[in-house]
């Protein structure tokens, strides 16, 4: 069992070691994007960690309190996909049992219900994500009829971060955080995971604005940049990824998800160092 606030700490450090690190199309210390800075990000992050950390509430509870704290000092969505991913993650790290996290997050994924539901459909609605759009069931702008774990099935299939909610976060578990090494907060390793997610799968995020397809070539653009850093170090490998970064910011498109996933993976990879 890990305390709210150790919690809260390593949320807030995998935050901003995401901001660190040279993530094409994102936020980041080497350059702002898509209207927004560092700083909107390190706000939101501090605002939410001891919202989406506090004793006894729920993952939509958690998931309501950190979205309305990181709005209230933002001003604008700057880490709902953050808080989806890491708010189960959150109850599986408080919970008891001496299981491993993984045991104890498919216990508390299991558990999830309608009550989520509703207090995680209020959240996503009020932070507003680009591309949203409406569905004919589990309308986030409707009420609640199903489980929060039903209504992510329902987006699994287009949404990795939904993905995560019906196969107990494997893609974390499996992919980001081997990817950061023994050095989950380490830029480089922050980048190595984030490309992997965005090598593996179109971004989620790019997919629900541009389409399918911009998804795909953004992916196919990703994996030659992987292959373009590997043994590179220092400024020539600052340099490729900066003019993939540069490249992805002049046209709009924001793997987001992808980043979402690396902030969750970072977490993971601090909870299970201390659990």
């Amino acid at each position: 069992m890990t305390a709210p606030a150790e919690a809260a700490r390593a949320f807030e450090a995998a935050c901003r070691a995401e901001l660190t690190a040279l993530k094409p199309g994102n936020v980041h210390v080497f350059a702002p994007g898509h209207g927004m800075e560092v700083a909107h990000f390190e706000r939101a992050a501090a605002a939410a960690a001891p919202a989406i950390c506090a004793l006894g509430l729920s993952v939509g509870g958690r998931i309501e309190a950190a979205v309305k704290a990181s709005l209230a000092v933002a001003g604008c969505n700057t880490n709902l996909g953050i808080i989806l991913l890491c708010a189960p993650l959150v109850s599986a790290a408080l919970s008891t049992g001496g299981k491993s996290l993984p045991a104890r997050l498919a216990k508390v994924l299991d558990a999830l219900d309608v009550a989520d539901a509703e207090a995680a459909f209020r959240a996503i609605a009020a932070a507003s994500p680009g591309g949203l759009g409406s569905t004919q069931e589990a309308d986030v702008r409707g009420p609640a009829t199903l489980s929060l774990a039903a209504a992510m099935a329902l987006a699994a299939d287009r949404d990795m971060i939904a993905r995560q909610y019906g196969n107990g976060f494997a893609e974390v578990f499996s992919l980001g955080v081997p990817a950061l090494q023994e050095a989950p907060t380490a830029p480089e390793r922050v980048e190595d995971a984030f490309l992997a997610f965005l090598c593996a799968f179109p971004d989620s995020h790019i997919a629900r604005k541009f389409g399918a397809q911009a998804a795909e070539g953004v992916r196919a653009e990703a994996i030659a940049v992987q292959a373009a850093i590997n043994g590179l170090a220092g400024e020539e490998r600052h340099s490729v990824l900066a003019a993939f970064d540069a490249s992805l910011k002049a046209r709009g498109l924001n793997p987001g998800t992808s980043a979402d996933l690396t902030v969750a993976s970072i977490f993971t990879a601090l909870l299970q160092r201390s659990d």
